[in-house]
């Protein structure tokens, strides 16, 4: 008697191989549901119809957030309806889009942004994340080598001046400057990213202005930046809203931004 027979002619050879097939083809399914677990059924771009689901389509993803604020659904949070200032270049799924007015303010392209929730962002201990550095809560100064750029003037893409820097704000998380606060020539207060913010001292022979050159956007788009709803501290819909603003000025601040170049 051969002991590697199970049943009749079935041996443990065949038992494995099918195992492993029902395993395989068990795992195939299992990660389609699981890439599916945000964003199914799908949308379509044209006419906003909710395509039919799938037996692939898993079950919604949720996310559990910090801080006791409780978990987050994507696919519950109520959708507003879409209207978006600019037409497709050509009716197709995937054309582009042509602004029709402020691309900047529109938030459009470069300038997009994402309706993220509005409050701010925080540490590992729950407190704001991103102040003034006169607000630090971990001491914060510049350092003793680097330039006080405390009332230093604006210059924009444009070269005019857009106003002064009156303030400096920091992440407490990373120790690091995020944004620069801008009073503008007509004494509003807007917010420029770090990033974008280029400090120019008087250089080795004195022969320079200390200045700060922000060149993303002109000086009188400065009058346009989103502003902030409670003074000292930005949200994360704010944040977005600023870093969009100034990211979109480098394609829209000016006519021949947009253009090709060659």
């Amino acid at each position: 008697m051969n002991h590697t027979y199970i049943v009749g002619t079935f041996d443990v050879a065949e038992a494995a191989f099918l195992l492993f097939f029902v395993f395989f083809i068990a795992l195939v399914f299992y990660l389609n549901k699981e890439s599916r677990r945000e964003g199914y059924p799908l949308e379509d771009e044209l006419t906003g119809r909710i395509h039919p689901g799938s037996l692939f389509d898993g079950d919604k993803k949720v996310f559990k957030l910090p801080n006791g604020r409780g978990t987050y659904i994507p696919e519950d949070v109520p959708r507003d309806p879409v209207s978006i200032p600019a037409k497709p270049a050509f009716h197709s799924a995937g054309a582009p889009y042509v602004p029709t007015g402020d691309p900047m303010i529109d938030g459009l392209g470069p300038a997009a942004w994402a309706n993220r929730a509005k409050y701010p962002d925080v540490t590992a201990d729950g407190r704001p994340r991103i102040i003034p550095i006169g607000n630090s809560y971990h001491e914060m100064e510049i350092a003793p080598g680097d330039p006080n750029i405390m009332g230093w003037p604006v210059k924009a893409a444009d070269g005019k001046i857009a106003g002064k820097i009156t303030d400096i704000w920091t992440d407490q998380a990373e120790h690091i400057i995020r944004y620069l606060e801008v009073t503008t020539n007509s004494g509003k207060k807007v917010l420029a990213p770090m990033m974008v913010a280029a400090v120019q001292t008087k250089g080795f022979f004195g022969d320079k202005p200390e200045l700060v050159e922000i060149d993303a956007i002109t000086a009188e788009q400065f009058e346009n930046v989103p502003e902030l709803e409670t003074p000292g501290q930005i949200t994360r819909y704010e944040e977005d809203r600023i870093q969009a603003y100034f990211g979109g000025g480098y394609m829209y601040a000016t006519p021949e931004r947009a253009e090709p170049w060659l």
